[in-house]
């Protein structure tokens, strides 16, 4: 009798220990923010439900945070690489599930992009595990383990140069070693200002990449009211002369606007011979493009065709001038002229315009003139902005110029999917054609 009542007093007491002995491990602790984590968790009950959250906080504040469930196996351990996840922010196996995930917390403004400002400090994700099965935004269980991870967008040794070279301004970052590294300018979309954390990456791959704004950024225009191809040229010159690059020519990543100035830059400048388009379109838009006497005007958004959600997010899909109405045919960038290469990547959900089929015109017109000279990545599920991975998905952003939420399309999963496929075929792409 005495036997069996310190038998039943010691279980809890075990269950205890149990708990306290589980352990979380994700490797490495501090490793480049485009490579995958390895999470495993022990010393779990056999079929331990666990919920797995991930939290951090934007450079502005903004908390963000996602959650998964998994159930231990028979050894009472869980590996997110072979194990899957049955519910929370995702479900299957997802190794970086928690990672791409990430949203803002409950209490936080909706809408806003997990985005680093800068790129020299590491993103610190906090990792940890709970009792039980908790529904996304609701208190978890009790924290049976926990575990830090750096993610770095800057690897030791890549250097950052801050550029002021005639007009042109932005960020030069440099691999370690003493080169020459293949030269590449990155651009993103009408958001204006400087956007770094993938420069630093491709650095971080290997590549001397220019981080290039081109408004709303020191003396740079305030708006995007017109363009001039001589500063993307003067910039383009700079990078391809730089003691660090390989040449003879350079290559240019960018994704919206970013990517249709991409467009424009090889095939109008010798420099430029390799173009990645990320969510392009074949025609220029918003802002007349001039080159000495040459003017591309720009395809304009008709509001008159923006719908708006009960939840009063705005869908701008069908607002942007139709590039095959022939009364618009002189905004198509004639890119039959480039000799360089295209690689042109699109979210077939991309709900922030017709990529899609801007792709399919920029084909069309390349194999009119004869021209083979092109990759077409294009991903189903997948939404507008496809960044290095794995860079929390976001269906609904905060836009910077019009200040409400704009619908950006695509599926988490696919979205995640897409950009962790292209992020290697666009490094493949870049070597391949700038050795």
């Amino acid at each position: 009798m005495w036997r069996a009542l310190a038998a039943a007093s010691a279980a809890p007491a075990r269950a205890l220990l149990c708990r306290r002995a589980a352990s979380l491990a994700v490797t490495p602790a501090a490793g480049p923010a485009d490579e995958p984590v390895e999470t495993r968790v022990a010393g779990l009950s056999p079929g331990q439900p666990v919920t797995l959250r991930a939290v951090t906080a934007g450079d502005r504040g903004c908390l963000f945070q996602s959650c998964a469930h998994y159930r231990a196996d028979i050894r009472g351990q869980l590996h997110l690489a072979t194990d899957p996840s049955h519910g929370g922010d995702y479900t299957g196996v997802e190794p970086m599930g928690l990672f791409w995930s990430l949203a803002p917390a409950g209490m936080e403004r909706p809408y806003q992009r997990l985005v680093p400002r800068s790129t020299g400090d590491p993103m610190k994700v906090e990792v940890l595990v709970h009792q039980g099965h908790s529904p996304p935004g609701t208190i978890p269980g009790p924290v049976v383990a926990k575990a830090e991870v750096e993610r770095r967008f800057m690897t030791p040794g890549v250097r950052r140069i801050r550029l002021k070279e005639g007009v042109v301004r932005g960020s030069l970052f440099l691999p370690p070693g003493d080169g020459p590294f293949p030269g590449v300018i990155d651009m993103y979309g009408d958001e204006g200002g400087l956007v770094e954390f993938r420069s630093s990456l491709l650095a971080s791959r290997g590549f001397a990449a220019l981080s290039l704004p081109y408004f709303d950024f020191e003396d740079l225009p305030k708006v995007m009211k017109e363009l001039k191809l001589e500063y993307f040229e003067e910039a383009a010159r700079f990078l391809q002369r730089h003691p660090k690059v390989k040449g003879p020519g350079i290559g240019v990543i960018g994704t919206g606007k970013g990517a249709e100035l991409a467009l424009s830059m090889i095939t109008f400048l010798p420099e430029v011979v390799a173009a990645v388009s990320i969510s392009g379109c074949s025609s220029n838009t918003v802002a007349d493009l001039h080159y000495g006497k040459m003017t591309l005007p720009g395809l304009r958004f008709d509001m008159n065709k923006v719908s708006v959600s009960d939840t009063g997010v705005f869908d701008i899909f069908e607002a942007l001038d139709d590039p095959t109405n022939p009364a618009n045919s002189p905004c198509t960038i004639p890119i039959e002229k480039a000799e360089g290469h295209f690689l042109l990547v699109v979210g077939e959900d991309d709900r922030m315009w017709k990529s899609s089929l801007y792709a399919e015109l920029a084909i069309r017109r390349l194999r009119q003139h004869g021209k083979e000279n092109f990759e077409l990545l294009s991903y189903p599920g997948a939404g507008h902005r496809i960044d290095p991975p794995p860079t929390p998905f976001c269906h609904v952003a905060m836009d910077r110029v019009l200040g409400v939420p704009v619908l950006g399309g695509g599926e988490s999963k696919a979205h995640a999917h897409a950009q962790e496929h292209s992020w290697g075929k666009i490094q493949e792409f870049l070597r391949l054609h700038l050795g």
